[in-house]
């Protein structure tokens, strides 16, 4: 956890502590923090035709859909 300045008291909401679900569900993370921030840029620049919408401000909350 970083603490930052400009929001005192805020950081604790932003960490996440998995191991309720990891005991009683048995999860576990398939990806690491790198290979999803990977396939999430992966995803945006597959759909380039759809980030240009959202940047020109046509887009309209259509849905994608899974990947």
């Amino acid at each position: 956890i970083s603490h930052v300045k400009d929001r005192p008291g805020h950081d604790r909401r932003y960490a996440i502590d998995a191991s309720k679900i990891k005991r009683e569900l048995g999860w576990r993370q398939t990806e690491t923090f790198e290979s999803g921030l990977a396939a999430t840029v992966d995803w945006y620049l597959s759909r380039q035709d759809w980030v240009s919408r959202v940047l020109d401000g046509s887009y309209r909350m259509e849905r994608l859909g899974g990947a």
